[in-house]
């Protein structure tokens, strides 16, 4: 009889073990924190104008990346650096936004981060001899995220700017104007 209740009692410890959350949940890889997709400010793109190219990150809740502009020297920035085909020219600076002094467990002072989701704008611009029809613009995305408790290691995403070059813009228009707000 005592053996019969010992064994119960043993398993039903052990289905309440197993039914407990775990005391540390899984930490996600890095690339998995941070979802990057990237827009065109103007579909088609005409050959010898302007146009912008967004890049949303939507960070994982209850993660962090470090901005732009970190705290301190030894934190890694968040980088984005395109890769720009023939036909194609940067008209200036990335722009990235300011980030957000937050205070770690981890750390005594603010941290300047990023959370949720951020936009980062490119200013570009297809030249005369941009090819015509279907682009692809590769962007590399740099960035270290960080939880309350841990930070993961750096990791570098490929990112896909797609667009469309017509030879003029007769069939242009704005695109995506909830991302790039009229000056």
């Amino acid at each position: 009889m005592k053996l019969a209740v010992a064994i119960t009692v043993s398993a039903l410890l052990l289905i309440i073990v197993i039914a407990l959350p775990s005391a540390h949940p899984q930490i996600p890889a890095a690339r998995e924190v941070v979802s990057p997709s990237a827009y065109v400010s103007v579909e088609p793109v005409a050959r010898n104008s302007n146009f912008q190219l967004a890049v949303v990150l939507k960070i994982r809740p209850g993660f962090h990346i470090n901005a732009r502009k970190p705290a301190a020297e030894y934190l890694i920035p968040t980088d984005l650096r395109p890769t720009l085909p023939a036909g194609f020219k940067s008209t200036g600076e990335i722009a990235y936004p300011q980030g957000e002094l937050k205070t770690f467990a981890f750390s005594k002072t603010p941290l300047n981060v990023y959370q949720d989701k951020i936009i980062l704008r490119i200013p570009l611009t297809a030249q005369p001899d941009a090819p015509l029809g279907a682009q692809h613009i590769p962007l590399k995305l740099h960035y270290q995220a960080c939880n309350n408790e841990v930070c993961l290691p750096p990791v570098t995403l490929d990112v896909d700017a797609q667009l469309t070059v017509a030879a003029t813009s007769a069939n242009s228009h704005p695109a995506h104007p909830e991302l790039f707000p009229a000056h």
